[in-house]
């Protein structure tokens, strides 16, 4: 997706409607009729993912794709139910770089502003589920958000970078333009997940008289030095004893993610753009992608993504044929300073912070790393719910963001 800045004038949002063009849907159509499927090993069983995506199951989501899935309905849904935007910004060093985002205010009066951000292989469209009950509670005794939903950009519709170098960092600020020049909230808290998660934790570094708390289910951090705490080291050698069963599970997820799941951002990260030929033209080699993604990463046994979910999930990369998103690796990995990616999870962060742990988070350490980096106010532990929790779970992310964001903690933080 092409941009033409000089469409928007700076800082002053334009209403936005989501279109694909007419030609890349039959020209996806016609891709989906020429695929070629590898063949399954017959010594690997139909619940074995070690080696990818399942053939069975992408197959039978291709097929779909090609000859019931409903792109132009799924489109009208999407515009009758987000209130979408775009709005050029002047990012310092970097240049103009034209946003897309959601913007749905609450009509309390005592509503507090949330940036929620998404990740990979995710979209605007995480959101969904939780923009209702946020901008809407039941009761008027229940806190309420303006919920701001900005496009990561080169995700979804979010219009791709023009050159290089818009990485977690930048994004960071980019959204700090938004909420604070563009939307006028100059206090306001932050959600995020995945990169979600680096931009919040960024934003909160770089700007910390607007980032007031913020919330995270995603915490990529190791253990602190030895030096500086010996009673976490000690609790890690001798983990079998002293952590809680949710923290040991959590170990175990991670060093799974590190052994079996990472490949894909060593390739994202090093060669976006060679990776972008296959998954850029083929949307069968990004269904696949992708897929394998959702299972791995959610906790499937209690929630089955619905195949319109996963076809629109995977449209929102689709369009603007995969690579942007894959190059937000790149971009990470080339970024330098105390609040880029590699420091993001490492520097203590004073902001008071809201932890939600769901069992199948890929990134989730024992609370004593997080609270060596983090200003821990409030943390809980859920039964279900895994990489996703604002599309596996979206009443439990809901109910903590309203417990968290209340309370009395935030609530200080936001008059200071």
């Amino acid at each position: 997706m092409s941009q033409d800045h000089t469409e928007y004038q700076l800082n002053k949002p334009v209403p936005y409607k989501l279109h694909i063009d007419d030609h890349l849907l039959s020209l996806t159509k016609q891709k989906l009729q020429l695929v070629r499927y590898p063949e399954e090993q017959s010594d690997v069983g139909d619940d074995d993912w070690s080696q990818g995506a399942k053939v069975k199951i992408v197959q039978r989501l291709a097929d779909y794709w090609k000859d019931g899935y409903d792109w132009r309905a799924e489109e009208a849904k999407i515009n009758q139910e987000f209130k979408q935007y775009k709005v050029k910004i002047h990012v310092p060093d970097y240049g103009p770089q034209t946003l897309h985002f959601i913007h749905h205010p609450s009509s309390s009066s005592t509503a507090i502003p949330l940036l929620f951000i998404q990740g990979w292989p995710g979209s605007f469209l995480e959101a969904r589920k939780i923009i209702i009950p946020l901008t809407t509670p039941s009761s008027s005794n229940t806190q309420a958000f303006h919920v701001i939903v900005p496009s990561i950009p080169g995700f979804g519709p979010g219009d791709a970078p023009r050159k290089s170098g818009f990485g977690p960092v930048t994004t960071a600020t980019a959204f700090k333009i938004l909420m604070a020049d563009v939307l006028g909230y100059d206090k306001f808290v932050t959600q995020g997940g995945d990169w979600g998660g680096f931009i919040t934790r960024s934003m909160a570094m770089q700007y910390p008289q607007h980032v007031k708390a913020y919330h995270c289910n995603f915490i990529p951090c190791g253990p602190p030095a030895w030096y500086k705490s010996p009673l976490t080291m000690g609790r890690l050698i001798l983990n079998s004893y002293l952590y809680t069963k949710r923290e040991g599970q959590g170990l175990k997820n991670m060093q799974h993610f590190r052994k079996e799941g990472d490949g894909y951002m060593k390739q994202q990260s090093t060669r976006p753009q060679s990776l972008g030929f296959g998954l850029g033209d083929s949307p069968i080699g990004l269904l696949a992608w992708f897929v394998e993604k959702f299972h791995e990463w959610m906790d499937v046994a209690n929630y089955t993504m619905p195949d319109d979910e996963v076809l629109t999930f995977v449209m929102m990369h689709w369009m603007q044929g995969a690579t942007p998103g894959l190059r937000f690796y790149k971009a990470a990995n080339l970024e330098s300073g105390p609040t880029n990616s590699k420091n993001a999870f490492t520097t203590y962060l004073a902001t008071p912070l809201g932890v939600s742990n769901f069992p199948k988070e890929i990134a989730m350490p024992p609370i004593d790393w997080i609270q060596a980096i983090a200003n821990v106010q409030f943390y809980k532990e859920h039964q279900t719910g895994g990489h996703f929790p604002a599309v596996e779970c979206p009443d439990a992310l809901v109910a903590d963001l309203r417990e968290w964001f209340g309370g009395n903690v935030v609530k200080r933080a936001l008059e200071t």
